[in-house]
């Protein structure tokens, strides 16, 4: 449910946007700036009672489909789509961290809950299918208020992630590399890719990571963490994959002691 704040400043931003934008095919100059409410509208392939109701902060619920030709009408940047979407109310079709991915292998959902140390399950896309208790516990902030929790997107773009991996750069630089090895095999997932072009926008250290085209094989090892309370724990990673879906991977955290 939108607020009138949020109509208010949705309906501010949208008429901002559309006056910035320059009208085509005229050299005349306007009295007014920008594009004309019709002449977005025909951009945007949606009414023009649609736009000026949004400007006007009506307490209207334009569809996401609505929204999208509105972006897409007003040349709108990611960042800028996800706060279009956002003051809205909506969830934004072309978001891949908003789309459900398939569900975990019975099998690999029986290991995770099985297991008492830290464990969770990564799909094509290296979205949590899976995760027991103590991997929640551990991974500050990455299950917060996120149906999709998805480990590149924690990993790159909060802040938590930085805080909790003592050694971030190096760890972020590694999980990316070994996503690429695995994103070689899943080019014709749409959201596979989506996830890929929308953190080059969002994350400088990402964009700059994968233009380096870096590949790992995924491999345990040593891995410390610094929970907000409490001091460094460090695990041994170890990760399976399933049998019968090979794009799906299980990890889990041996805890072992600093010595």
């Amino acid at each position: 449910m939108q607020s009138e704040e949020q109509r208010k400043l949705l309906g501010a931003f949208v008429r901002t946007r559309r006056e910035s934008m320059a009208p085509e095919g005229t050299a005349r100059r306007r009295r007014t700036p920008g594009l004309r409410r019709e002449e977005l509208a025909a951009r945007a392939a949606i009414g023009a009672t649609w736009v000026a109701w949004i400007e006007q902060g009506r307490d209207v619920r334009p569809s996401a489909e609505t929204l999208s030709r509105l972006a897409a009408g007003l040349d709108l940047s990611v960042a800028e789509r996800d706060y279009l979407f956002s003051l809205a109310g909506r969830h934004d079709p072309a978001d891949p961290f908003a789309e459900a991915g398939a569900a975990a292998p019975a099998a690999i959902a029986a290991l995770v809950g099985r297991i008492d140390w830290p464990c969770y399950a990564l799909d094509p896309a290296w979205t949590l299918c899976a995760a027991n208790a103590a991997a929640k516990r551990l991974f500050t902030g990455l299950f917060e208020d996120d149906p999709q929790p998805n480990l590149l997107r924690y990993v790159f773009t909060h802040p938590a992630a930085r805080k909790l991996l003592p050694d971030w750069s190096r760890r972020a630089e590694r999980l990316l590399a070994e996503f690429r090895r695995d994103y070689s095999h899943a080019l014709a997932d749409p959201r596979v890719r989506g996830v890929v072009a929308r953190l080059q926008e969002q994350s400088p250290e990402f964009r700059r990571s994968w233009e380096e085209q870096a590949v790992l094989a995924r491999e345990g090892g040593r891995r410390s963490f610094q929970p907000p309370a409490g001091g460094l724990l460090h695990f041994e990673q170890h990760t399976l994959t399933d049998v019968s879906r090979r794009d799906f991977r299980v990890v889990f955290l041996e805890p072992v002691s600093d010595a």
